[in-house]
């Protein structure tokens, strides 16, 4: 067994942290992020019932093409449109957001601004 990194320890206890409070529902489902060294993912997920309502990422086929070229936040920022989009097709105006752990800056901030524009709810 390796050892453990302490980044991801301390991720770990501040996602515990958030999820005791923050609950999906079927009317306020849970749009979850995470973020990786190189892609940014967004799922809008129901809690009660365990699915996934909606998802996106940069490693999405729809999306993969159009990201090529751009910097990670502005490719958040357009999975934050498409996340938002795919949502309110779907009938979903409000949800509650998860950052997952990860501090609310940068690309998690940028997803979160740029699907709150498209009109999401938080």
């Amino acid at each position: 067994m390796g050892k453990i990194n302490p980044r991801t320890l301390a991720r770990e206890r501040r996602q515990k942290r958030v999820r005791k409070k923050v609950k999906g529902s079927p009317q306020r489902p849970r749009l979850c992020v995470f973020r990786s060294a190189r892609h940014i993912y967004a799922q809008v997920i129901d809690d009660v019932s365990g699915r996934t309502l909606v998802s996106a990422s940069t490693i999405s086929p729809d999306l993969r093409d159009q990201v090529k070229g751009l910097k990670k936040t502005e490719a958040a920022k357009l999975v934050g449109r498409i996340v938002a989009r795919k949502a309110r097709e779907k009938g979903i105006d409000k949800v509650v957001f998860d950052r997952n752990g990860f501090l609310y800056h940068g690309r998690v901030q940028a997803l979160s601004s740029s699907a709150r524009e498209e009109g999401l709810e938080f």
